[in-house]
């Protein structure tokens, strides 16, 4: 990809990576996904974003291509994750004449991102004013959105935001911008798919964002990751869907969801066990056993996100819990997830480590786990069942209602 005009005045130079297929280990990005990069010409000239390191020679050809390096005046960083900053010292190398740009905290992060004391960054706060000439910019703060660096850089004479990674999606098509998407769906499922790994954890701050994009009057949003989003695309829908994924949830009930793997269905009959007791216990309550090999893990991701405590069980294999449950767990929201109860309990052979193994995970995570887990050797007897119901009984009495 070369150079793509978005605007008068305004190019994107980032890069296409139609082939990746995991990001950042564990985000799946079955679209491909870019590393976005923008170019505002004026009386100064700003480059925001940089890109990943491994296409650095690549996104210079790019940049080149609308304006020389000596000529950029600042470099502007919204965020410092590798993904965006990857490319900087290399790059800073070149620009010789550019001032580089960010938030304090992102100033912190940076300096042990590049490891190079020559290069130097300029902190900027919120509401400050940047003149190009003829066009201002103004950063905006917008911490947690998603790590506690980032900003928005606004321009109203371009009516346009720099989002950051904000309304982004891990989408790639050969149109830089929205107006030509050929799969349109494919694009809503990965909007969806990246608001769900990157900022469910963090929906109060997502409303705050919302807010914010509010108080400016803006037709583009140029996010760091998919098409950039225009009135005359999809940019209404990113924004609308946003405020339906961070909406407040009520419910008068607690959902109280039981996840557990089984092999010759011993630990099921612990989890339906528990679903009974719970049912018993918790007026309302919604309560199901979910086997996690039979359902999609996403799917299982959110439920446990969106429960105010669960239980979970697992045989044990090779003296650990089984694969599926690991999966599982290594997707909780550890920051919104510090005050729910979590129950273990599961069926063992031989040693029965899988849940000790757990909750001693669980409590490194500093999460609330219900006592030290309940463990039952091969098929459950009656009075194994009873001290299922009393495991249980102690977990609902986690609740204060």
């Amino acid at each position: 990809m070369s150079y793509k005009k978005i605007k008068e005045g305004l190019y994107s130079v980032g890069i296409l990576n139609p082939n990746l297929r995991v990001f950042d280990i564990v985000m799946k990005t079955d679209f491909g996904t870019s590393y976005n990069s923008y170019v505002i010409k004026d009386k100064k000239n700003a480059l925001i974003e940089t890109c990943h390191h491994r296409f650095f020679d690549e996104y210079v050809e790019n940049i080149q291509s609308v304006i020389p390096l000596n000529d950029i005046d600042y470099i502007i960083l919204n965020h410092t994750e590798p993904d965006h900053s990857g490319a900087l010292e290399r790059l800073a190398e070149l620009c010789k004449n550019a001032k580089i740009l960010c938030s304090r905290a992102a100033s912190v992060y940076l300096k042990s991102i590049v490891n190079n004391d020559s290069i130097k960054f300029d902190v900027v706060k919120d509401g400050d004013i940047l003149n190009l000439g003829s066009l201002d910019l103004k950063f905006i703060a917008a911490p947690f959105l998603h790590w506690p660096d980032t900003m928005f850089t606004y321009c109203e004479g371009l009516k346009t935001v720099f989002t950051c990674d904000f309304l982004g999606s891990h989408f790639c098509e050969p149109n830089v911008t929205d107006t030509r998407i050929s799969y349109p769906e494919k694009y809503k499922t990965a909007l969806k798919g990246y608001f769900n790994d990157i900022f469910s954890p963090f929906i109060p701050y997502v409303r705050a964002g919302l807010e914010k994009l509010e108080s400016v009057e803006f037709d583009t949003a140029c996010v760091s990751h998919g098409p950039v989003l225009t009135d005359r695309g999809f940019l209404e829908c990113a924004l609308e869907s946003y405020k339906t994924w961070s909406k407040e949830k009520t419910r008068t009930a607690l959902c109280l969801p039981v996840f557990y793997c089984s092999a010759y269905g011993y630990t099921r009959k612990l989890a339906e066990t528990a679903v009974s007791e719970i049912k018993k216990l918790v007026k309302d309550a919604e309560t199901s056993a979910y086997d996690i090999i039979e359902h999609n893990m996403e799917d299982l991701a959110s439920v446990m996100n969106g429960s105010d405590g669960f239980m979970i069980g697992s045989p044990t294999l090779n003296r650990n819990a089984v694969s599926p449950v690991r999966e599982l767990l290594a997707m909780i929201d550890v920051i919104n997830g510090q005050k729910k109860p979590i129950g273990v309990f599961g069926s063992y052979g031989w040693s029965g480590e899988a849940v000790p193994s757990i909750v001693a995970e669980l409590k490194s995570l500093r999460l609330q786990t219900i006592g030290e887990g309940l463990k039952i050797n091969f098929y459950p007897s009656e009075d194994d069942l009873e001290k299922m119901r009393l495991y249980t009984k102690e977990f609902c009495g986690a609740f204060n209602r």
